[in-house]
């Protein structure tokens, strides 16, 4: 965490803060040594990165019910890989509309740690389908329930059930377990 000042005549109770998270071969303690020679930075706090604290990062979009199916089998399988020292995090958002969740998927590949995308809805397709393409592209992998809509033919696994939707997505993620969205590419379950 970087306080910042916040500019002059604000008086010194106002300060901004930036966080900052830092990947490859960077020298820690040269970073912190440049960061806090800036002109502006009153401090350098360092913390443990979010990726270390809630890890990898499984996101569901979609209905409410069936968003809460996914994350059912979600969060109770993630629950049995964190016990055993993983760190699997679950994100939720129920939106309906198309371009609602076409903005919100094409969102999914800036957001931090995430991995895989679960589409749980009734009917999804044409912009949605297009922006799942997109996530499909920047190397986030996409299960989609069972629905109607074009959303389907675009996701790399379909699964019926969403709570086993929600288990396939943690086991996906999981560095633990054996299962892997490539060797069931195209199926429907």
């Amino acid at each position: 965490m970087i306080h910042l000042d916040a500019g002059e005549g604000l008086g010194d109770e106002n300060y901004l803060d930036l966080y900052v998270e830092f990947e490859g071969k960077i020298i820690p303690e040269q970073l912190i040594t440049e960061l806090r020679s800036l002109d502006g930075v009153s401090e350098v706090i360092i913390h443990r990165s979010f990726g270390d604290i809630f890890g990898k990062r499984v996101i569901i979009i979609g209905g409410g019910a069936q968003v809460a199916q996914v994350a059912l089998g979600a969060v109770n399988e993630a629950d049995r890989h964190n016990i055993r020292g993983e760190r699997i995090s679950i994100d939720t958002i129920p939106l309906v509309g198309e371009k609602t969740l076409a903005l919100a998927i094409d969102a999914v590949p800036r957001l931090p740690r995430a991995v895989i995308l679960v589409l749980a809805g009734s009917i999804m397709g044409g912009e949605a389908s297009a922006a799942v393409e997109r996530v499909k592209e920047a190397g986030i992998p996409v299960i989609s329930l069972n629905m109607a809509g074009s959303v389907v033919d675009h996701a790399d696994l379909v699964v019926t059930d969403p709570i086993q939707a929600g288990v396939f997505a943690v086991m996906h993620v999981s560095s633990k377990a054996v299962f892997d969205i490539a060797r069931v590419k195209g199926r429907k379950f």
